[in-house]
């Protein structure tokens, strides 16, 4: 298995395994998200690759200072191989490689699943509320 940037041609691939782990919502393209992610200078989506098939990926991005972390999704038939934690690995070695010094990420309200895997990977609750505001 590896992981590697993805490219433009991956994104169907993504985008269909971020439907399939509930990452998605109607208001939000997951292509436009991995395009502008690929497109941006200091933003990538990784991917693992299991021969030519992607199961795992994670979008890293960051402001100079903090790195976010977002689409962590691994493939039903990967789950509990401990991908997750090395698609977590890659975006926390690649945000310190381009120079984020802490890393943040988001998890909806009530996904106790999730926040149990963050917190076993030493994640803990910064005590903040995420606002948000549509520009378009």
């Amino acid at each position: 298995m590896t992981i590697r940037d993805l490219t433009s041609a991956n994104i169907d691939a993504a985008a269909t395994l971020w439907h399939q782990a509930g990452l998605t919502r109607p208001w939000n393209s997951p292509e436009l998200d991995a395009q502008r992610a690929l497109d941006g200078d200091t933003s990538t989506v990784l991917g693992a690759f299991d021969n030519d098939r992607l199961v795992g990926t994670v979008m890293v991005g960051h402001d100079g200072h903090r790195g976010w972390v977002y689409y962590l999704a691994v493939d039903d038939s990967k789950r509990g191989t401990g991908l997750g934690k090395r698609m977590m690995a890659a975006a926390e070695n690649w945000l310190h490689e381009n120079g984020a010094v802490k890393v943040q990420l988001m998890v909806r309200s009530g996904n106790d699943a999730v926040l149990g895997f963050y917190e076993h990977l030493g994640y803990e609750d910064a005590e903040v509320q995420v606002r948000s505001k549509w520009l378009v």
